[in-house]
């Protein structure tokens, strides 16, 4: 990690890691069809873990957790609803 960076991967690192998943995921399907939405599926495999963890980083309060995330307060909470996170 670069100094001046306070914990946090860079983007690249994080593109990297979602990359080298994604290859990894078509590598083991073998030629066979997914049987999902690609995008679906990763899109719910990051995003609980990132509300959790920006969740803990905020306390727990809610609205700031929304805040840090750019996004509504009712729809971080039917995120966490829907992820069935506890608060």
């Amino acid at each position: 990690m670069k100094k001046g960076e306070r914990g946090v991967l860079n983007e690249n690192e994080v593109a990297q890691y979602v990359r080298q998943a994604v290859g990894d995921y078509f590598t083991d399907l073998d030629g066979e069809e997914p049987s999902c939405a690609v995008y679906d599926m990763v899109i719910n495999c990051v995003e609980k873990p990132l509300i959790e963890t920006v969740l803990h980083h905020a306390g727990g309060n809610q609205t700031r957790a929304a805040e840090l995330l750019g996004l509504n307060r009712n729809t971080l909470r039917k995120k966490i609803q829907e992820h069935k996170i506890k608060s």
